[in-house]
Order: structure tokens, then sequence, then C-alpha cells
């Protein structure tokens, strides 16, 4: 179901993702910051709905369906370095910070910091071309939205 956009991921130089393919690629990688502890709790699940409707103006069904569809990407993707590339490829650079806070406010949903998380927070920013401040930034404004 997800070939090409796969292929399209583990390209040594990922090319910009059409739309669709950029909004299911975002979900995953929500999915996939949720599941680092381990726990994919329902707080996630809920968390990761609502960002994706928010977003991308989406009806709870259709939010529920691409988080679904993500939930199946998530599990086939590659290493999450290819992952975040094409997602840097296909997103403004002014809205990764937008993009970052979303993914901590998933990663804080269920209440608890995993020093995983953290790790993969502090990866994903880098590879998004954020800085430590400017993670940190977004994990302040995820932190105050709960």
């Amino acid at each position: 179901m997800f070939e090409s956009l796969l292929r399209g991921l583990m390209a040594p130089a990922p090319a910009r993702l059409p739309e669709p393919d950029a909004r299911l690629a975002l979900a995953a990688l929500l999915v996939r910051v949720a599941k680092t502890d381990g726990l994919y709790a329902a707080e996630e699940v809920e968390r990761i709905d609502r960002i994706l409707a928010t977003r991308h103006g989406l009806g709870p069904f259709e939010a529920a369906r691409l988080r679904s569809d993500a939930e199946q990407l998530e599990s086939e993707a590659p290493d999450t370095v290819r992952f975040t590339r094409a997602l840097k490829a296909a997103t403004a650079h002014e809205d990764r910070a937008e993009l970052m806070t979303a993914l901590w406010s998933v990663a804080i949903a269920d209440g608890l910091r995993d020093s995983e998380e953290d790790r993969l927070m502090r990866m994903v920013a880098n590879l998004l071309g954020l800085t430590d401040v400017q993670n940190a930034q977004a994990r302040q404004r995820a932190e105050r939205a709960e």
C-alpha cells in the first residue's frame, strides 16, 4: 500500500513529498514518537487524532483513518533519520517549529517523560534543522497547551 512512499523515504536524498504523502509521513512520525517509550497510550492516540484534525482540517473519522494508515506506515518505515529528512524536505523551515511542538505534544500526552523520548526528540529536532533552543521552546509551548 505504501511502496512508492517508502521507496521515496529510502532514497539517498529524498525528494519533496507531495501533500498527501507529507501528511501521512507526519502522522507516522507522530505515531513513532508515541511508541518510543514502549507504551502507545490512549492519550497519545487521542492527541495524534486531534493534531491531525486541527493541522489538516479533518473530521474525527478522517483523522482516525489517517492515524490508522500512519500506524501501518510507521511499522514498515525506514529508520527515523531518513524518515525525518523526508519530512524536512516536505516542510517549510518556518513550519518546522510548529511540527516540533506537535511532536512534543504527543510525547508528553501520557504524562511521562522518558529518556528515550527525549533522545528521539533531540535527534528529530536536529534532523529538521532546528536548534536546541527551538526544540526547548517547542516543548515549552506543548507543555503550556496541556
